[in-house]
């Protein structure tokens, strides 16, 4: 049950599964019988995917199963096999293209990767796997194709070998086998590429000269793409004008002047420019001159290379520089030209303007009498604005002289009540600690009550008791022997009385007040008290 297939990339050996798809196993088999697949091409190879084939006509659309041949037209396809379940695991696996709606014809593809799950999904049926010949599924990988994955140089079945058949062959297919495989008609060879047997060789034919002539402009045109990628060229076949010559090796003394009296034997010259280093103006010892015909440059570059001037041998050649050449949107470079508009215009700043701290090229600036314009225009619109402004007041003013009595007193009306909910508001409103506060400060009218009144905040929960509050509040106002009335209510209140003597009393009372409650005052109550208190005591002693 091996099939081996001879392609143009080599031998490939498959092994069928003759149990698990015997349907698609007698259809491969009798079609490589009767040299179906013979000279058949490859005609869809994608990396690491597939290799497909089968269909005699190359182009992926055609090809009939064996039952076509045996029972006509209405058996040109059977049905896909789905069980077992085979999925497409292995590298080199055999499956049946599904031509749609679950159906095979003649078409089969190789598998190119390993555990390509997708396959699985779209109902082709794996019916075998590849045994030898995996170094030519490897060359499937490394073809050359187009964007429809069709290889440019084409790849096909030369010739394929059954090498065990299980199957018996079914009646009427004798007629089809044949002892000789079948010569190729010209339509199946017919594939639009490169062919198998086809040389790709350009160099054929050529001598070295011309073979390192075509490598240096293949070089070149690598180099001038690089350059049109980076920016410097406005074109891969972009050419240099004809009519520019580029000298080099100068004297450094040589000048523009004597180069253009010295090239205009030849003719007319366009122009002639001594390169020189921007800083310090020095010659860099090259220099291109513009002839106005070709011809006369051609005659310049055959008679002045290698020519004494200014005691150095100059060399001349044609210039190879497109810097000065614009490119049209139909391929054809012209000169640039000069627009002044087009360019920023510098200047150097005059020696007076100059600072340390800015550069010497810098873009013009606006001139003194454009920044006056503009600040006149600004002073014009502001003034503009403000008299804008005062019509719209004078508007209004108008409108509201313009209103009758009747309104303007439901207006007063309006405006009374608002001012009496504020009166009853504030009314209502309860008072602070800190607007009591306020009021307070506000009624001391001189700064110095204001001073002290804060000093005695300050000091309040420093102070050990309340008549050093009062000394401090006396030694400020000057009446530290005279208190106030408001001092007296105080101490009043708290038992005290006015004077000292007063006070030092009412505090030995308030400290002796709980030990002279019940002690009496004269010698007969004490010694009374004594006899009290010793009767009271025995009979307690005794029990």
């Amino acid at each position: 049950m091996s099939v081996i297939l001879e392609t143009s990339y080599g031998n490939i050996t498959v092994d069928l599964y003759a149990k698990e798809r015997p349907r698609c196993c007698l259809n491969f088999l009798k079609l490589c019988k009767i040299k179906y697949y013979n000279f058949s091409l490859f005609h869809s190879v994608q990396r690491n995917l597939v290799a497909q084939t089968g269909d005699p006509d190359g182009t992926g659309k055609g090809g009939k199963s064996i039952f076509s041949l045996l029972y006509g037209e209405q058996a040109a396809f059977f049905e896909a096999e789905t069980v077992p379940r085979i999925k497409h695991k292995k590298f080199g696996t055999l499956s049946m293209v599904n031509g749609g709606e679950g159906i095979h014809g003649s078409q089969f593809f190789l598998t190119l990767a390993p555990n390509i799950d997708y396959l699985d999904s779209q109902k082709h049926t794996v019916f075998g796997e590849v045994a030898e010949g995996f170094e030519v599924l490897n060359m499937f990988n490394e073809a050359i194709v187009d964007s429809s994955n069709q290889p440019y140089k084409d790849i096909r079945i030369f010739h394929t070998v059954v090498l065990d058949d299980p199957f018996e062959d079914p009646q009427g297919l004798e007629k089809y086998i044949t002892d000789r495989s079948p010569s190729p008609t010209a339509e199946r060879l017919k594939g639009g590429r490169i062919g198998v047997d086809e040389e790709v060789d350009d160099e054929k034919g050529l001598t070295a000269e011309e073979i390192a002539q075509r490598h240096k402009e293949r070089e070149a045109k690598a180099n001038a793409q690089i350059l049109e990628m980076v920016g410097d060229l406005p074109d891969v076949d972009v050419k240099p004008p004809d009519n520019v010559l580029f000298v080099c090796k100068l004297n450094p003394v040589t000048t523009s002047e004597d180069l253009e009296i010295i090239f205009s034997r030849f003719g007319p010259i366009a122009s002639c420019e001594v390169i020189r280093d921007q800083k310090t103006k020095d010659s860099l010892q090259y220099a291109f001159i513009e002839f106005e015909k070709p011809e006369d440059c051609e005659k310049a570059y055959f008679k002045m290379d290698n020519v004494l001037i200014d005691d150095r041998r100059i060399h001349v050649d044609f210039s190879q520089s497109v810097s000065k050449l614009r490119w049209k949107p139909k391929g054809k470079p012209d000169a640039k030209k000069d627009d002044d508009e087009e360019r920023t215009q510098l200047r150097i700043k005059h020696p007076d303007d100059r600072r340390v701290n800015k550069y010497n090229l810098v873009f013009e600036e606006v001139d003194t009498d454009v920044k006056h314009k503009r600040e006149r225009s600004r002073s014009k619109d502001r003034h503009t604005h403000k008299k804008h402004h005062k019509k719209k007041k004078n508007r209004s003013s108008s409108s509201e002289h313009s209103l009758s009595s009747a309104e303007e007193d439901v207006r007063r009306k309006m405006v009374d009540v608002r001012k009496d909910k504020k009166k009853s508001w504030r009314e209502r409103s309860p008072v602070s600690s800190n607007d009591q506060g306020k009021q307070k400060r506000r009624d001391t009218s001189s700064s110095e009550e204001r001073t002290v009144q804060r000093h005695n905040k300050k000091h309040r929960s420093r102070s050990p008791s309340g008549e050093t509050k009062r000394k401090t509040k006396e030694a400020h106002r000057g009446t530290s022997n005279q208190p106030d009335e408001k001092s007296k209510h105080k101490a009043k209140k708290r038992g005290h009385s006015s004077s000292d003597e007063e006070r030092t009393k009412a505090k030995h009372k308030k400290k002796h007040h709980s030990r002279s409650v019940d002690r009496p005052k004269d010698r007969e109550e004490k010694q009374q008290y004594s006899d009290s208190r010793m009767s009271r005591e025995k009979p307690n002693k005794r029990h």
